[in-house]
């Protein structure tokens, strides 16, 4: 696969969740960065799902990060989602968790201006 990411990548495992419609599967994040996860595909999964609700749960804590997310592919038992929308608090917990991690301020405020640079394309 052509690897294109404008977008650093936290390896990051924890239980999460995908919501849609009236439909819930608990699955494990893989990793995660500001435009997207990877998580394992759930038992018992729709393959025609195209968006759904992604809940992380961040381990001893009580910070749950939330966001609207397309399907982007599915393959070898791994969901790759691309988000759509994330709010306010869910994305300041997830600059934190990225900033504590990738342990340079300055590209993750590069990656935060690339972000809204392509929302503010895709949304004219």
């Amino acid at each position: 696969m052509d690897d294109r990411r404008l977008f650093s990548r936290l390896i990051f495992t924890t239980d999460a969740k995908l919501n849609s419609h009236d439909s819930s599967w608990a699955t494990k994040l893989l990793d995660i960065s500001l435009n997207g996860a990877l998580v394992e595909r759930p038992a018992q999964w729709d393959p025609n799902i195209q968006s759904a609700k992604l809940e992380i749960i961040i381990q001893d804590s009580e910070i749950k990060l939330q966001m609207l997310v397309e399907i982007v592919h599915q393959e070898n038992q791994l969901l790759g989602l691309s988000c759509k929308h994330i709010d306010v608090e869910s994305i300041s917990h997830l600059r934190r968790l990225l900033e504590l991690n990738l342990g340079d301020a300055s590209l993750l405020d590069r990656e935060l201006e690339r972000l809204f640079e392509h929302d503010n394309k895709t949304s004219i």
